[in-house]
């Protein structure tokens, strides 16, 4: 493969791309195809290329006969047919005609055409040459649209994303890049348009003006935008359409409120006649297209609308009664403004009732144990750690101003009360926590607030302490000593052996077990109640005392033991003849 630059002016050659010379030579036979660059609109004349030279099928023959080597272009099909490139005998290539892209190319592809060369050693064949010819397009056409100007409408009614067609444009080069067109929208800042462009199957652009948001031809009835299209050629070329827009006329004016939220407080004794707040809303339109009614909207619950009226034609809201303590202190009113128009048009606003509470209550006291509870009464294990949320403290006031101020307190050995801000708490644990020595604890928050005089609560709660196994079990002696005779039935008592664990549950459920000190057999056994008897007659003369001991465990988890002594001497009995 090769590539070389040919010149498409008169004097040199300057570009040849892609010559492909795969020259196999047998005798006097070749095959070679070669292509060539030249620029659309060079002067007739203008050489291309050497094609004895670029070829070098010369090298095939000695020098002195060279000059027998003669290169003959074939004729076209008909005599009818322009000639665009000629061929000199000694193998130079030049242009016949000025070339025109976007005549001798239909399409938007790569522009070529061919020629065939004969070449001839002393008028015998020696091999066609097929040479390409690729006509460089120039960016010598703009793009163009099919008018200068388009009229299109609009309605205020129309919605956002509404489009309107434009024609597109079209550009008659065929360089890929040169007849490539983009296309850009020319208005002002906040024009509410924008140039919306998809491809047809065909390749070429359908154009349309997308409406963005809603027009108001109150404000402007009539715009102007220009559409650019511009070509991928250097430099690009482009053109431009006048696109002028007339808005028409719609029933578009809504009413408008003064204010979107209306926030008004009064005390929850305020007289019923007098209105609580009254709301205002205007609608541009004339007519009954500007008559405003005023009514509850369908967000507004029903529990609400009974407490409050409203007078549709001056927007005065009342009350329906007296409020008392303990309901809820700020009311939401949706209200909506609707006009006469057909149809009609409406807008909302909303209405916040804030009602002052004139009385001082006593705040109250809403706790949440951790572990859940039971009529005030929870439960916590014995192992809790120190710092350990046990509850979490909500106070309720429905009061306001300084009736509303609430601080608590919790006096307690082992719990404490931290603020989470306001009327927020949590109860932790403040000191270890031994069941043992505290089965329950009992404990009061007292609550009050800043109003004068001061209300003041009370909550009285109470946790179990829940049992770990934390008591190993204890013997009553370390060392315990029994007598008992020789010669008695297997299972004779010997004697009872205490322990106590002062754990619940598994954790004080004891079992006992004997060890013997030299691991020798032993002729005892124990009972899980501590008692201990023997499982065969003892013999005085083969052993007097026994020295063991025994071993206790609990139940729990993880399981705890002890040991202690255990001596048994053996009485003798006269059983034996002199």
């Amino acid at each position: 493969m090769k590539y070389l630059v040919y010149s498409a002016s008169p004097q040199r050659i300057i570009c040849l791309t892609e010559v492909f010379l795969m020259l196999i030579f047998t005798n006097i036979s070749s095959s070679v195809d070669i292509t060539y660059d030249v620029e659309e609109g060079a002067r007739k004349g203008t050489f291309i290329g050497d094609v004895a030279a670029d070829t070098q099928l010369l090298n095939s023959f000695p020098l002195r006969e060279h000059r027998l080597v003669t290169f003959n272009q074939l004729q076209p099909k008909t005599l009818t047919t322009t000639r665009l490139f000629n061929v000199s005998k000694n193998g130079k290539l030049y242009t016949a005609e000025v070339l025109d892209a976007e005549t001798l190319c239909k399409y938007n592809t790569e522009c070529f055409k061919m020629v065939e060369v004969a070449v001839q050693h002393e008028q015998s064949f020696v091999k066609i040459l097929e040479i390409r010819l690729i006509i460089n397009d120039i960016n010598d056409n703009q793009p163009e649209f099919p008018v200068k100007q388009i009229d299109i409408t609009f309605s205020e009614d129309d919605s956002k994303g509404l489009k309107r067609s434009i024609p597109n444009a079209i550009d008659k080069d065929v360089g890929l890049s040169n007849s490539e067109i983009t296309y850009q929208l020319n208005k002002e800042f906040d024009d509410p348009f924008s140039l919306s462009v998809s491809k047809r199957v065909d390749g070429k652009a359908n154009l349309d003006i997308k409406l963005e948001k809603k027009l108001d031809r109150e404000q402007k009835d009539t715009y102007k935008l220009q559409v650019i299209a511009k070509d991928g050629g250097f430099p690009s070329r482009q053109s431009i359409l006048d696109v002028f827009i007339l808005v028409t006329d719609e029933n578009d004016n809504i009413p408008t409120f003064s204010l979107n939220v209306y926030n008004v407080t009064v005390k929850n004794t305020y007289r019923r006649d007098k209105p609580v707040v009254t709301l205002t809303a205007t609608d541009l339109d004339s007519g009954k297209n500007g008559e405003i009614t005023y009514h509850f909207s369908s967000e507004t619950p029903s529990a609400v609308r009974s407490m409050f009226e409203i007078d549709e034609k001056t927007g005065g809201i009342f009350l329906t009664r007296n409020f008392s303590f303990g309901e809820r202190k700020t009311y939401k009113l949706f209200i909506e403004a609707t006009d006469q128009g057909n149809p009609p048009m409406s807008s909302d606003a909303l209405v916040l009732v804030n009602i002052i509470n004139q009385h001082n209550t006593a705040p109250s006291l809403d706790v949440k144990f951790v572990s859940g509870s039971k009529e005030n009464t929870a439960a916590i294990s014995e192992g809790v750690k120190v710092g350990s949320f046990i509850a979490y403290v909500k106070v309720l006031d429905n009061d306001v101003g300084m009736n509303s101020e609430v601080s608590c307190e919790l006096h307690h050995d082992k719990l404490q009360l931290l603020s989470l801000g306001r009327k927020k708490y949590k109860v932790i644990v403040k000191n270890r926590i031994d069941r043992e020595t505290e089965s329950f604890i009992d404990f009061t928050i007292v609550c009050k607030d800043e109003g004068s005089p001061p209300q003041r609560t009370e909550g009285k709660f109470s946790v179990q302490v829940l049992d770990v196994n934390d008591i190993q079990p204890q013997f009553t002696k370390d060392t315990y000593k029994f007598l008992t005779y020789e010669n008695e039935d297997p299972n004779f008592p010997i004697g009872f052996i205490n322990a106590t664990d002062l754990d619940l549950g598994d954790g004080g459920q004891l079992i006992y077990s004997l060890l013997a000190e030299d691991y020798s057999f032993l002729p005892f056994e124990i009972s899980n109640f501590g008692f201990i008897s023997t499982t065969k007659p003892l013999d005085f003369e083969q052993q007097d005392v026994y020295k063991f001991k025994v071993f206790v465990r609990d139940n729990g988890t993880p399981s705890l033991n002890n040991t202690a002594h255990v001596i048994v001497e053996v009485m003798d009995e006269n059983d034996n003849a002199p």
